[in-house]
């Protein structure tokens, strides 16, 4: 961890996930495809970090319409999770590191829930019956 600032730390984290993320080749073509204005992006994720560890308001929408939207596959929740465990080891306190991977990990469990709520021919996640 490189401050004591929880703010900055936030920002700190929230910009290493993404430095990693784009050169990432699962989660890379994704925010390439869907990101256009990265200062913009990791405000608003900030935002909510800030709001789901330190209890700020700063964040008042819901990320789960947004990532239905997005061309995910169940593996890319998955990735999604092993980068920001490093990200967040690396740049959160451990108490909010801690808090923010069990925020990460009921977030993956719920949206890969809602988002592939069926199972296909093969017995995998899907979003239409199989």
């Amino acid at each position: 961890m490189t401050t004591t600032d929880p703010e900055a730390a936030i920002m700190a984290c929230v910009r290493g996930f993404y430095g990693q993320a784009q050169k990432d080749f699962v989660l890379g073509p994704i925010f390439a495809a869907k990101v256009h204005d990265w200062e913009v992006h990791y405000q608003v994720v900030s935002n909510f970090w800030s709001r789901a560890l330190l209890g700020t308001d700063r964040y008042g929408g819901h990320p789960y319409p947004v990532h239905e939207r997005l061309p995910v596959e169940p593996e890319h929740f998955d990735r999604w999770l092993a980068l920001f465990s490093v990200a967040t080891r690396e740049h959160l306190p451990p108490d909010l590191a801690e808090r923010a991977l069990a925020k990460a990990h009921q977030m993956a469990l719920s949206f890969k829930a809602g988002i592939f709520p069926f199972t296909d021919a093969q017995g995998r996640p899907s979003r239409r019956p199989g």
